[in-house]
């Protein structure tokens, strides 16, 4: 993408003391199809909680929120993953040892299936008895069960689809995953379209949908990490190919993957492990908050999707440059993006908030559902901007190997601070507004303290410890 209102941009930003131009163009190169990619992923939950609440109603919202906590722990676990493979991934290639590269991916895509595969088949063989323990009247958690054990094996085809995503963003391709994302989440809203419409399934409908097509996405991923082009593009540059299985370090690169990985898989955990917590206190005030709640955390989420190519952006050039011995550049980038992201995120809050009847009104037709619902979008605004901020922060981390400290940071947010306000309104005259102080203090501690850390410099020394250990 390019053109004169780009570079006006760039302009406007250089003259702000954002980012200057050329740090601008190399991140926005690899942030916008990240960020498309976000929005096609994010928008498949999205929307399927969108048709549920039209074709079935606020007790069915309520019940893919019983659902989601359980879907995104699943989820998040092969997020953190495939944030220890960009890592090793972006600083092997940015040292220029191929080889290297391409056996983290083969590595990455064994670890995702003997993680994938027992949390999916709980989840298919439990889901009544895992969704009753949030506690709720008897149609919503129906809903969930019917939602949760239908759409578990997707997390079969998640998993490899984030792994592959991670590795094309390391290697400073983010269009592929893009277009093939995208292409996802079209399916996905043709599949659900048909069968929640059409076939009259419902919630069931929703499910099937969304597994059928992150099925089609995993196949279409396999033939680009296999060395094959798309129509004589997007071939990946660090292939699995039977070359791969003859690289003689697999049992070092695979400790290596999971001591990068397992603070963030841990912080991913964590961060949607306080949602059951949050969801139960919701479920105290009634399905009605329950809808509300997950349609404010839905919007957040699609929101945040500015910060899947901000922090992407920042694992890959902060992580290259590390790799190329350039520890000056990678600060620049680092300061930079965080700028960016603070800048685009207000603006997106702004909006947010002045929209945000009118963005409840989108998922439930109920007129006492969606007054309840607007508040919470409100809250889910100026909570997004942190949320970004953090993403760009972590991201520099990340890209230097410094995974630990984010993971501390978020637990202290989330389980230090936003869970007590959350109980106050159990035990307080506030009622379910406590859980929109909770969604503010969610993002607001970990971000500031994640900033603090970035610009404390102390993530360039793990990053030169990290560099050494793959020469």
């Amino acid at each position: 993408m390019g053109g004169r209102p780009l570079d006006t941009v760039a302009g406007l930003l250089d003259r702000a003391g954002v980012i200057d131009p050329r740090r601008f163009r190399e991140t926005f190169d690899l942030s916008w199809p990240r960020i498309v990619t976000g929005l096609a992923i994010m928008s498949k939950s999205t929307v399927d909680l969108a048709m549920v609440g039209w074709d079935v109603g606020t007790a069915a919202v309520a019940g893919l929120a019983f659902a989601n906590a359980y879907w995104q722990v699943g989820k998040f676990l092969g997020i953190g993953l495939a944030g220890g493979t960009v890592t090793l991934v972006s600083q092997a290639y940015g040292g220029e040892n191929t080889e290297r590269a391409s056996a983290a991916v083969a590595v990455s895509l064994v670890l995702t299936l003997l993680i994938a595969a027992p949390i999916a088949l709980l989840y298919a063989t439990t889901a009544p008895e895992l969704v009753a323990v949030l506690g709720s009247e008897p149609e919503p958690l129906g809903h969930a069960a019917t939602y949760l054990a239908l759409v578990a094996p997707a997390l079969l085809f998640e998993f490899p689809n984030l792994i592959a995503s991670r590795t094309y963003a390391g290697v400073g391709d983010t269009v592929t995953p893009m277009v093939v994302r995208a292409g996802g989440a079209l399916a996905n809203i043709g599949f659900s379209a048909a069968l929640i419409f059409g076939a009259g399934l419902g919630v069931a409908g929703a499910a099937i949908g969304t597994s059928l097509a992150t099925g089609v996405v995993a196949l279409v991923f396999a033939w680009g990490l296999a060395g094959r082009t798309y129509f004589r593009r997007g071939a990946c540059p660090v292939a699995v190919t039977r070359e791969t299985l003859r690289y003689g370090e697999f049992a070092p690169l695979s400790r290596r993957l999971l001591r990068v990985s397992a603070p963030l898989m841990a912080r991913r955990t964590a961060e949607m492990l306080v949602a059951f917590p949050l969801v139960a206190i919701a479920a105290t005030f009634g399905p009605a908050v329950v809808a509300a709640y997950e349609v404010a955390r839905r919007i957040r989420t699609l929101t945040d999707s500015f910060s899947w190519g901000f922090s992407i952006a920042a694992s890959t050039l902060v992580g290259q440059r590390l790799g190329a011995g350039d520890e000056a550049d990678a600060e620049a980038y680092a300061r930079a993006i965080v700028r960016l992201s603070a800048t685009v995120y207000v603006l997106a809050a702004t909006l947010l908030i002045a929209l945000s009847p009118w963005l409840a009104g989108a998922f439930v037709s109920d007129p006492a559902v969606v007054a309840t619902a607007a508040p919470f979008v409100a809250a889910a605004g100026v909570s997004v901007v942190f949320l970004g901020v953090d993403g760009s922060a972590t991201g520099t981390l990340r890209g230097a190997g410094d995974t630990q400290y984010p993971f501390v940071t978020s637990l202290l947010g989330r389980y230090g601070c936003a869970l007590p306000v959350a109980a106050l309104g159990l035990v307080t005259p506030l009622g379910a507004t406590a859980l929109l102080g909770a969604m503010v203090v969610e993002t607001f501690v970990p971000a500031t303290l994640n900033v603090r850390r970035v610009r404390s410099n102390r993530w360039k020394a793990i990053g030169r410890a990290h560099v050494a250990a793959g020469d």
